[in-house]
């Protein structure tokens, strides 16, 4: 059996606590245990705890150890929002003919050199969207992405109508048509993804034609997301609710009705503040009234060479407390917990508690508010997946002299 002791940890920030997602003060509960331990058999965490009591337990004694000593033990960043199937262009439009050219043995080779980046970065686990503005380049993005499944916890989402193509300029409305009659069908007959998303505002799709979609989508047997209020305020955030979407996400421009309404709703708020840093905007998501509010917020890096060209959430804590307000604890919960059930995978990831899987990161800090405060740092000592590592800094070797 293999079996794996990691111990020693400083504080093992566990995220133990309600069955659902995290809303308001809940979002400070971090079940953080002093001198921690936790024991994996085959790939899940079978005990959690402190460490002398872990230690002496008898599978513990001829597990393989991991020491944690002096640091921070978090379970693997889970990233809700993502674009991973992009070539070398910064233009939606040339993204989409950069992916239609590129084949599918070099892209699938792109996307796994991104996940590697994204688990030297402390992520396990991720969503990512199609967004090819045709049959072509959604559908090889989607294949490519079901092969690497096995290699990261990938959960895909259909995401064609971010914009209409240049052949459809003037007639949004038909190729949202051609998606639903065309596109679902396919997507749905193959499994190539459980999720459907819809950029609603400027520059994409209107609130009426985002209705109709929504509904087209829920009616095919897609669970519902939606970018809402990115560039200006359009409608979409209260369009998800109305919509039972799982998830809106962006929200820079959400207004206080709109935080009302979230608040009242199941809806997550995925918040990617990388959007604002990069595109040099001076509006975040309005993430402190959210959290006061009651609605459940998540954190994501919207990872794509367009709006936000990074994969490393450990920076998106830092912008999350920086400029959006959020306490370290708060912003810790929403990049792990919270993005699990954005993703509906809460009952393998965003946790570290018996019967989950053994997805965890080690930091060198010995404290988890280190991790915000050092932004555009990489701390992550060892990324673990399903009780196996595949990621661990190593050290830099000095010249002699």
């Amino acid at each position: 059996m293999n079996t794996v002791l990691l111990r020693g940890a400083r504080q093992l920030v566990t995220l133990r606590g309600p069955a659902g997602p995290r809303r308001g003060r809940e979002l400070e509960e971090l079940g953080i245990i002093e001198d921690g331990a936790v024991l994996v058999r085959e790939g899940l965490i079978a005990e959690v705890g402190q460490g002398r009591r872990i230690e002496n337990l008898a599978a513990a004694r001829s597990a393989r150890e991991i020491d944690a000593a002096g640091r921070v033990v978090l379970p693997g960043f889970v990233d809700s929002h993502t674009h991973l199937t992009w070539g070398p262009s910064r233009t939606a439009q040339a993204c989409a003919q950069a992916l239609r050219c590129t084949p599918a043995r070099t892209l699938t080779g792109q996307v796994r050199q991104r996940l590697a980046m994204f688990v030297s970065h402390g992520t396990t686990t991720l969503e990512a969207q199609s967004g090819g503005m045709d049959s072509t380049g959604d559908l090889k993005a989607l294949r490519v992405l079901g092969r690497l499944r096995p290699m990261l916890d990938i959960e895909p989402t259909y995401g064609g109508a971010h914009s209409a193509p240049a052949a459809f300029e003037g007639r949004s409305h038909e190729y949202l048509d051609w998606i639903v009659s065309g596109m679902f069908p396919l997507v749905r007959r193959g499994r190539l993804a459980a999720a459907a998303d819809i950029w609603c505002g400027r520059g994409a799709f209107q609130l009426e034609d985002a209705r109709r979609y929504l509904a087209a989508a829920q009616a095919a047997g897609f669970t519902l997301r939606v970018h809402a209020e990115q560039f200006s305020h359009d409608g979409g955030a209260r369009l998800a609710a109305e919509a039972g979407a799982a998830t809106a996400s962006s929200l820079q421009f959400a207004d206080r009705g709109d935080v009302a309404v979230l608040a009242q709703s199941p809806v997550i708020a995925v918040l990617t503040p990388g959007e604002t840093f990069h595109l040099g905007l001076d509006r975040y998501p309005p993430g402190r009234a959210l959290v006061d509010q009651g609605a459940v917020v998540a954190l994501a890096t919207d990872c794509s060479p367009v709006t936000s060209p990074t994969c490393n959430m450990q920076m998106i804590l830092s912008l999350a407390c920086l400029h959006m307000r959020l306490t370290p604890a708060e912003a810790v919960s929403a990049a792990t917990i919270n993005g699990a059930h954005a993703l509906g995978c809460a009952g393998r990831a965003g946790s570290i508690e018996q019967g989950k899987q053994a997805d965890l990161t080690i930091f060198d800090v010995p404290d988890y508010r280190e991790i915000p405060r050092s932004f555009g740092v990489n701390l992550v000592h060892m990324t673990i997946k399903r009780g196996v590592t595949l990621y661990q800094r190593g050290e830099v070797e000095w010249p002699a002299g």
